[in-house]
């Protein structure tokens, strides 16, 4: 299966003096790709605010893990591939790789734990959701 490709336009304002993106908007850049991730496979445009406020599921993250190999700066588009890895009973695993012009410039491990928002209490992926999710663990 081909990932979810997530395209970001680095600005200038993402910058700090030395010219090139800013560490945090890095994992900022992976989220922005993890939930059009999921806007693309739910079919909704608005990703986890679809999530959270109709369907009632929230998924805050637990554990981020990332490696910067090479500067993001405003010249290239910033491509994120993104992808599940993997799905526990309560939890989902995303990978995230941003390129820019071919070259790997950040990669990273990203899970998040399924609740019941109004309630804030972990629960089991409702049952559409573990099916779309499956479908596209590679």
């Amino acid at each position: 299966m081909t990932p979810y490709t997530h395209h970001i336009q680095v600005g200038w304002g993402d910058c700090d003096p030395a010219r090139i993106a800013y560490t945090a908007r890095l994992p900022w850049f992976a989220l922005e790709a993890i939930n059009g991730w999921w806007a693309d496979a739910l079919g909704e445009v608005a990703g986890w605010y679809h999530m959270e406020m109709d369907r009632g599921t929230g998924t805050p993250f637990v554990s981020m893990s990332m490696d910067f190999r090479a500067p993001v700066t405003p010249r290239h588009i910033l491509d994120c591939a993104c992808w599940p890895t993997r799905l526990g009973t309560t939890s989902i695993t995303f990978r995230v790789e941003g390129r820019q012009a071919g070259t790997l410039c950040f990669e990273g491990e990203f899970t998040c734990v399924f609740v019941d928002a109004p309630s804030f209490t972990k629960q089991p992926p409702p049952e559409d959701i573990r099916a779309l999710v499956e479908a596209r663990i590679p």
